[in-house]
């Protein structure tokens, strides 16, 4: 996995395309989904979510999230658009260690309201929303992990990012990263993903180091 890891982000460093949307994988694979054209669509699974403990007190693991992994520092950024029908209803997203540990992020729709979602749970999970000022037709998510922080950023237009959260993650550890839909109170809706894509950086310390003994 390590060699396989590497051999991405070479590939991503020489331009190549080192990650297609049908080489990617499903965990909790909705009823219905298709790519066309580099966009992913699915029918989001009613009643599903991601939630530890925390406030509700139940814990909850069973959302459509198509992933692909990855190790070392990296951005990734994809554009998110929803047929939002009820309270919750939410697209965007994951970064993932375990059932114990990832961030999701996106849009989240409440009380008719339009929001900017991160959910990142460590053993139980927080949630932090940005209310907008009106309906959005889509919405560009990045996120860039650089040490042990997530830095989470979003944008109307793919050119004007605006940062909504810093989180912290675990450091050198693979993570899988993608996109998700969640429907935790309705009978399910229609969500599409573009753009997606990830950038492997160069790894910081290392790169410090290597300009520390320069030869």
């Amino acid at each position: 996995m390590r060699i396989k890891t590497m051999l991405l982000c070479l590939l991503v460093a020489a331009g190549a395309s080192a990650q297609t949307l049908e080489k990617m994988n499903w965990f909790n694979e909705p009823s219905a989904w298709n790519i066309n054209d580099g966009t992913l669509t699915m029918d989001v699974t009613p009643k599903s979510d991601y939630w530890r403990i925390s406030h509700y007190g139940f814990t909850v693991d069973d959302a459509p999230f198509y992933y692909a992994e990855y190790g070392g520092e990296f951005e990734a950024k994809v554009k998110i658009s929803g047929d939002y029908k009820v309270r919750f209803d939410q697209a965007g997203m994951m970064i993932r260690l375990d059932h114990e540990n990832y961030i999701k992020t996106g849009i989240e729709y409440v009380d008719g309201k339009y929001n900017v979602s991160t959910v990142v749970t460590h053993g139980t999970s927080d949630w932090s929303v940005i209310q907008l000022d009106r309906p959005v037709e889509h919405i560009w998510i990045k996120a860039v992990r650089r040490l042990d922080a997530v830095e989470i950023f979003y944008s109307f237009d793919d050119k004007d990012y605006r940062m909504m959260r810093t989180a912290w993650l675990e450091a050198n550890h693979p993570v899988r990263i993608g996109m998700f839909a969640a429907c935790p109170d309705g009978e399910g809706f229609k969500a599409r993903f573009s753009d997606f894509k990830v950038t492997c950086l160069p790894d910081k310390v290392r790169t410090d180091w290597l300009k520390a003994n320069a030869e």
